[in-house]
């Protein structure tokens, strides 16, 4: 697949923080569907010259959810990145690199383009190497690693400031990275840890995995419409039949069947909405079965919060925008109280943690920059 035939590649107008960037005829976002059919939005094409610019986003902009205090959190929560930055670029490892880039993505802000263009250039340069250094185009130590890494630079493409240098390579690290996806999904429709068909399937690596593969369908790639169809089946078989949540393991862990959590539920409503199977009951009896658990699970900790968070707010932005509305509120205070006073959230050791980038992208959500975070 070329650049010229996805009718090149890319203007993006985020919400209230507009990034003009590229040429194209128009710019189309297809929601997946085990059918292989597309529904598409249309958004109009920009100019080829000009840079991202990013403001911040008001009342007055249509997103009064976004207050100054969830602004400012954002702001600090980005500098405490560039603090844990590497000299080499990266964040200390590939998945939270690729998170980093993502939270910075979130806010429209690109490698090679305004005060932190430099900063991102390196992480971008230092994806990009590590992926030129994998001769199977495996990206990470697991297949978590790999599915977020998959994610970054999807939506890196073509965003970068210096498309003559990058878009080749970027394409190319794309398509080695979905293929490992591809030839590794289990015969049950999922994925786990390592980069095999035959390691076994969860509803966590799976989750991870597939919101990269359809962030590159998205983009263009050639994803195969029996894949999708594969997952679709494994999320089914992975809802609990007695409160709807979605199991970790479908067939059962520590002696019981019904393993489900948090995270694995949000992730898998948002996996199945990305999949096209947005209505099903599968995917209203997770939202239901989020929503009777607040706002405990939005005031009190509980296993991988962020994680879990991190996908419960993915979740209701597709659901739409009553879901949206309910759910933004209530979670954004909560990040905004747990912040460090060094702008991190989580515990804060020499590298940075998973915790902050997806912190930030959470507040950040009403930008909508990032296409696969867009309904």
């Amino acid at each position: 697949m070329s650049m010229t035939d996805r009718g090149q590649f890319f203007g993006r107008l985020c919400r209230g923080a507009v990034v003009v960037c590229f040429t194209a005829a128009c710019l189309v976002t297809a929601s997946l569907t085990a059918d292989g059919q597309e529904s598409a939005k249309s958004r109009p094409a920009a100019s080829s010259a000009t840079p991202p610019k990013t403001t911040k986003l008001t009342a007055q902009d249509g997103a009064p959810e976004l207050t100054d205090k969830a602004s400012e959190a954002i702001d600090k929560g980005l500098k405490h990145l560039l603090k844990k930055q590497r000299k080499d670029g990266s964040w200390g490892s590939v998945g939270v690199t690729s998170l980093s880039l993502m939270a910075f993505m979130a806010r429209a802000e690109f490698p090679g383009y305004g005060p932190n263009g430099a900063a991102l250039n390196r992480a971008k340069d230092w994806m990009l190497k590590k992926a030129k250094e994998s001769p199977t185009g495996y990206l990470g130590g697991s297949m978590y690693e790999h599915g977020l890494a998959t994610l970054a630079l999807t939506e890196l493409w073509g965003m970068t400031g210096n498309r003559a240098k990058d878009d080749a390579v970027i394409q190319k690290a794309i398509e080695a990275a979905v293929d490992v996806i591809l030839r590794s999904q289990n015969a049950g429709g999922g994925w786990r840890y390592q980069p095999t068909p035959d390691c076994g399937q969860d509803t966590s690596v799976t989750v991870m995995v597939f919101i990269g593969l359809a962030s590159a369908r998205q983009a263009g790639f050639e994803v195969p419409n029996e894949t999708i169809t594969k997952v679709v089946a494994y999320l089914k078989s992975a809802v609990s039949k007695n409160n709807g949540g979605f199991n970790y393991i479908p067939t059962g862990r520590g002696g019981s069947k019904d393993n489900e959590s948090i995270a694995c539920t949000g992730g898998g409503a948002y996996a199945a909405q990305l999949a096209g199977d947005r209505g099903s009951e599968a995917v209203m009896g997770a939202l239901r079965f989020l929503k009777e658990r607040s706002p405990a699970i939005i005031d009190n900790n509980f296993g991988h919060y962020y994680y879990g968070h991190y996908y419960a707010i993915q979740a209701m932005v597709q659901a739409g925008d009553d879901h949206y509305a309910e759910w933004y509120p209530l979670i954004r205070d909560a990040l905004v109280v747990r912040q460090g006073a060094d702008g991190g959230w989580g515990n804060v050791g020499t590298d940075a943690k998973y915790t902050t980038p997806m912190a930030i992208i959470i507040l950040a959500t009403p930008y909508r920059c990032i296409p696969i975070y867009q309904r």
